[in-house]
C-alpha cells in the first residue's frame, strides 16, 4: 500500500529507448542494483514494445509531449518522434527532479538516442549527475553536451547487446553513475559567499586572476568561465537560474567568432541573459582582437593573408580588422543597451589582449579605434562608459573592474532593501 504524501527516496533515472536497448538497459539496471542504487526506468522509444516493463513507459512520456504514441508510430517519422519525445522526457525529469526524486540520470545510445536523452539531460540543473554512454561520445560533443555537465563515455563498440567489451563498458558506466550519485563526505555545499561570473581567456588571464583574488577578499566566491562559447553560455545559463547576482564579463571575445565564423562563438545570445535578469554586470573588450580558428591548416582559404598567429598546436588566432571591430562595437553596445540592470562598460585603451598591446603582433590602434568609435556611437545613456588609460592586463584595470562591480551590487541591494 502506497502512503499519499510519502516522499520518494531520490534514485538514479535510466531513460532510453527500451524496444532497441532493451536488455542492455537491463544489464546496467542490474548492475545498480548490485551497487544498492536505486533506479527509475523511463521508456522513450517508439518503434516497438519494449523488453521489460519500465517505471515510467513510453505512452506518458508521449503524452507528457502533447502527443499520442499511437499517432507517432503512424507518422513512421524518426525525426518527429525523437523530437517529441525528448520533450516529453525532459518535462518528466525536470518534474522528478523539482520533487526531490532524481540523484542523477544516465543514458545509453547512438546518434538518436544521444540527441534524445542529452535533451533531457540540458533540462536538469548543473550539479545533478548525468552521464551518457554514445557512440558519437569521441566526436564533436558540443550538441549533446552544451552548456551543462553532462559527462560522455564513449562505448567503444555498437550499444547493440551484452558482450566482452559491453559488458565491461557499461559495468564501469554503472560504477561511474553510482560514485557520482551518492554524496560524497568531503562535499560541501554550506559555503554561502555570494557568486559572480567571469569571463576569461589565456589572452586575459593575468586581469581575471587579479580581479577574482580582490573579489574574493571581499567575501565573493567567483566562478570563472573559459570564454570558448560554451563557456559564455554556460555562465550564461547560471544566470538564467538565478544563481549569480553579478556578472564580470571581461572577455566578451565570444562575439567575434560569431561574427566572422570562428570556433568558439556562443551564439547571437550571448551578452544578454545579465540584462534580461536585470543583474548588476561590469563588461569589457576582452580579446575582441582576435578570431579563433582550430590547426593552421583548418583556417578558412578566405582568409589567407589575414594576420594569424599560431597560438598553440590547435588553436590559431586571427587579428579583426577595423571593419570587423566597428560590427563587433555596434554589436556589443546594441545588446548592453538593451538589457537592464546596474550595466557598466570599460574600455581599455592601451589593448585587449596579452598580444594587441605596442609592440605584440595583433596591435592595431586602426581598428581599436573604429572598436571604440562604435561602441560610443550606439551604446545608450543607461549603461556607465569607463575609458582606463592602461591595457586590459594591468593590475589597475583589474581594481577598477572590481570596484565598479561591488559598487553596483551594493547600490542594487540598497535599492532591493529600500523597495
Amino acid at each position: 500500500m502506497k502512503l499519499k504524501g510519502r516522499k520518494k527516496v531520490p534514485s538514479v533515472i535510466l531513460l532510453g529507448t527500451l524496444d532497441t536497448k532493451g536488455p542492455e538497459y537491463a544489464f546496467l539496471r542490474d548492475e545498480l542494483a548490485a551497487r544498492n542504487i536505486r533506479t527509475t526506468v523511463i521508456d522513450a522509444g517508439v518503434l516497438g514494445e519494449p523488453s521489460f516493463r519500465p517505471d515510467i513507459d513510453r505512452e506518458e512520456v508521449a503524452r507528457t509531449a502533447g502527443v499520442e504514441l499511437d499517432g507517432l508510430v503512424a507518422g513512421n517519422d524518426r525525426g518527429a518522434a525523437v523530437e517529441a519525445m525528448s520533450r516529453g522526457a525532459a518535462s518528466l525529469v525536470r518534474d522528478l527532479h523539482e520533487k526531490g526524486e532524481v540523484a542523477g540520470i544516465i543514458g545509453l545510445g547512438g546518434t538518436g538516442g544521444t540527441t534524445l536523452i542529452t535533451a533531457a539531460m540540458r533540462a536538469l540543473p548543473v550539479g545533478v549527475p548525468k552521464l551518457m554512454v554514445s557512440t558519437v561520445a569521441s566526436g564533436d560533443t558540443r550538441a549533446y553536451v552544451g552548456a551543462t555537465d553532462i559527462s560522455m563515455m564513449y562505448s567503444v563498440v555498437d550499444i547493440a547487446g551484452i558482450n566482452k567489451i559491453s559488458r565491461r563498458i557499461l559495468s564501469n558506466a554503472a560504477g561511474a553513475i553510482a560514485g557520482m550519485a551518492t554524496p560524497g563526505r568531503t562535499t560541501n555545499d554550506s559555503d554561502d559567499r555570494p557568486l559572480i561570473g567571469a569571463t576569461m581567456f589565456g589572452v586575459t588571464t593575468p586581469c581575471v586572476q587579479k580581479a577574482r583574488e580582490l573579489l574574493e577578499a571581499k567575501g565573493y566566491e567567483v566562478l570563472v568561465f573559459h570564454a570558448t562559447g560554451t563557456g559564455g553560455q554556460s555562465m550564461e545559463a547560471l544566470v538564467d537560474a538565478g544563481m549569480l547576482v553579478g556578472i564580470l564579463d571581461t572577455t566578451t571575445t565570444e562575439l567575434a567568432d560569431e561574427l566572422v565564423g570562428g570556433v568558439f562563438s556562443a551564439g547571437p545570445t550571448r551578452l544578454t541573459a545579465a540584462g534580461r535578469a536585470g543583474i548588476p554586470q561590469v563588461v569589457s573588450l576582452g580579446a575582441l582582437d582576435m578570431v579563433n580558428f582550430g590547426p593552421r591548416e583548418t583556417v578558412p582559404s578566405q582568409f589567407e593573408g589575414r594576420n594569424l598567429y599560431k597560438h598553440n598546436a590547435s588553436i590559431t588566432l586571427m587579428r579583426t580588422t577595423p571593419q570587423e571591430c566597428a560590427e563587433l562595437g555596434k554589436r556589443l553596445a546594441e545588446r548592453l543597451s538593451a538589457g537592464s540592470g546596474l550595466r557598466k562598460l570599460f574600455i581599455p585603451l592601451r589593448g585587449v589582449s596579452l598580444i594587441a598591446t605596442e609592440g605584440q603582433v595583433f596591435h592595431d590602434p586602426d581598428a581599436d579605434k573604429a572598436l571604440i568609435e562604435a561602441i560610443k556611437a550606439h551604446l545608450s545613456d543607461a549603461v556607465e562608459l569607463h575609458e582606463v588609460d592602461t591595457d586590459i592586463n594591468d593590475p589597475a584595470f583589474a581594481a577598477a573592474l572590481v570596484d565598479a562591480l561591488v559598487d553596483a551590487m551594493s547600490n542594487e541591494n540598497q535599492g532591493a532593501t529600500n523597495g
